[in-house]
């Protein structure tokens, strides 16, 4: 029953913009957050679809007690996903209206001339993206020779290197091949699911996007140096870092978020990191003068954004104007181009990636502009 209030309630934010969907289910206190994720995930795609379905059967006037957030994710596991996983008055409520729920998904099927229920939602093919599985093996653990060999001997057909974006775009389900620019990362079929596979599990893989893996590819810190992760959880880019470093010298991570870090905790030492020192500290406010980061030289700033360029985001659904308004990205930007001169600000700093998820200009290209006019020839 948790589940399925955790989900509505879920749902009532995003309609009221009180965050995303990660951060949401992140924050819900939910035990199990990827069954969360996953319900609010298929209940947002479906939602047109259980909007008709309650309408036609009258549904909320039948059953007085029940808002539309609760029903849509009852329907939802009742029609499309694997049944309803609760028991008690939820349970009972929904099973009274079970054969008119059927008889409507079967008459709208029917009226759409549909034979899959996927069929009935409507495709977005400015959205519909297929991104390959991305996955990041972890060197403080393991090496690519012996990841590539237990692949294989699972029956999984190793390509090679890849050449170009078709070759990652052809690939078949239990094919896999090598990135061509990040010399640690494999690339599966998109539908390929690692995330029970023991080599996830022993923290011997990261299931890593590669744009997640090129800030800490392209700061580079040599071995045994003093960095900073700026705005670090959930601990993906950390624990990159810590892998380029061979877990020698010393990495420190600022987050703001007490939970976050939580999660991050649990990643980092399941990756086997050791070299770290985690921090509940806003970055903004970490002493640049401070003893403990003189030698601090490279720097990775990754701070909040808008989001704007992750695929499937789910943003057709999450987002509206507001979202991206100017006065919105103005407020990122300030907040952006803040972080960026504060790491600038540490005495002995050489190298700072800054990086964000989002593809518009001010939080981007603009952001960086001002820092270089700020600076001057100070760097470059």
């Amino acid at each position: 029953m948790a589940l399925y209030v955790k989900a509505a309630a879920v749902l009532g934010q995003l309609e009221a913009k009180r965050g995303s969907v990660k951060a949401l289910v992140f924050n819900s206190g939910h035990k199990n957050i990827k069954q969360l994720y996953a319900l609010v995930c298929e209940t947002l795609r479906y939602s047109p679809v259980l909007e008709d379905i309650i309408s036609t059967t009258a549904l909320l006037k039948k059953e007085k007690k029940l808002q539309m957030n609760v029903a849509k994710v009852l329907v939802y596991d009742l029609l499309f996903g694997k049944g309803l996983k609760c028991g008690g008055s939820w349970k009972a409520l929904i099973m009274k209206h079970r054969s008119q729920l059927k008889s409507t998904l079967a008459r709208l099927k029917i009226k759409r001339k549909v034979c899959r229920n996927e069929d009935l939602i409507e495709s977005k093919p400015a959205k519909d993206y297929r991104l390959p599985r991305y996955v990041r093996v972890n060197l403080l653990k393991t090496n690519m020779e012996d990841v590539i060999d237990y692949f294989k001997r699972e029956d999984y057909l190793y390509l090679g290197q890849a050449t170009d974006a078709d070759h990652l775009k052809n690939l078949a389900s239990k094919q896999f091949v090598s990135d061509p620019h990040l010399p640690e990362l494999l690339v599966f079929h998109p539908k390929i699911d690692l995330h029970e596979n023991v080599l996830y599990t022993a923290g011997h893989i990261i299931l890593q996007d590669k744009a997640s893996c090129l800030p800490a590819h392209l700061l580079n810190p040599p071995v045994g140096s003093h960095v900073i992760d700026a705005c670090a959880a959930p601990g993906n880019k950390t624990s990159h870092l810590a892998a380029i470093l061979c877990n020698k010298g010393k990495l420190f991570a600022f987050d703001l978020d007490t939970k976050r870090l939580a999660t991050m905790g649990t990643l980092l030492l399941r990756a086997g990191v050791t070299c770290h020192e985690m921090a509940n500290q806003d970055f903004l406010l970490v002493d640049a003068s401070d003893s403990k980061y003189q030698g601090v030289k490279y720097i990775l700033l990754d701070p909040s954004c808008s989001g704007s360029g992750i695929v499937n985001r789910l943003n057709q659904f999450t987002d509206d104007e507001d979202s991206s308004s100017t006065q919105r990205l103005q407020a990122l930007a300030a907040f952006q181009h803040k972080a960026l001169s504060h790491a600038l600000s540490f005495p002995s700093v050489e190298r700072v990636i800054y990086s964000t998820c989002s593809v518009n200009r001010e939080e981007n290209e603009d952001v960086v502009e001002k820092i270089l006019q700020q600076y001057g020839n100070h760097f470059r």
